[in-house]
């Protein structure tokens, strides 16, 4: 795994999402929302990236392709599925019901790297949450302005993206929990 030390970009980022009540995630509830949000790469803002290509759910060994937009500009970014996580982890003395995957770039991609993105839902406390731990560096890129571009943009579009990945999921899963609370509300009888 990369680090700071060895010239590698980390970011650790955690977005609150509504909560529930302590023990397992409940069913229809806020961890099971975005665990389908996170299957599904939806909390990624379609204006910086979005995918084209999946050939199925996350599954190792599995290749995906996205977008990635920048003022009019379009590039493709191929990557590779990692790791699955579906379970219980233990961190601090505490137990988290964990949906996640992971995806690493493929060659050709702006930047080499990994990132994690996982729903954990805390069960002492009921507490849900969104994580996304991510490192980075720029690939050779052969296209000298593309090269420079990334250079001078690439390191605030990725912050700018896990920033907005974290405000599109809480949204998201908060948008759904009401919807679901309104469902009966809009039934005739």
């Amino acid at each position: 795994m990369g680090s700071p030390e060895s010239g590698w970009h980390v970011d650790d980022y955690r977005q609150p999402l509504p909560a529930e009540p302590p023990g397992p995630p409940a069913a229809g509830g806020s961890w099971e929302i975005a665990r389908h949000l996170v299957r599904n790469y939806e909390y990624a803002d379609p204006a910086i990236i979005r995918e084209i290509c999946r050939s199925g759910p996350p599954e190792p060994g599995r290749n995906m392709l996205l977008e990635g937009r920048f003022y009019g500009l379009h590039f493709y970014l191929g990557l590779r599925v990692g790791d699955v996580v579906d379970g219980v982890i233990e961190q601090d003395g505490r137990r988290a019901r964990v949906w996640g995957w992971n995806y690493r770039t493929l060659k050709g991609h702006l930047e080499r790297g990994q990132m994690d993105q996982e729903v954990r839902k805390w069960l002492d406390t009921g507490e849900v949450e969104f994580h996304i731990h991510a490192f980075s560096q720029r690939a050779s890129i052969p296209n000298p302005i593309v090269r420079l571009g990334f250079i001078l943009f690439g390191r605030a579009t990725q912050i700018r993206f896990y920033r907005r990945a974290c405000r599109r999921m809480e949204a998201l899963t908060t948008a759904a929990l009401a919807a679901r609370r309104r469902a009966p509300e809009d039934e005739p009888g």
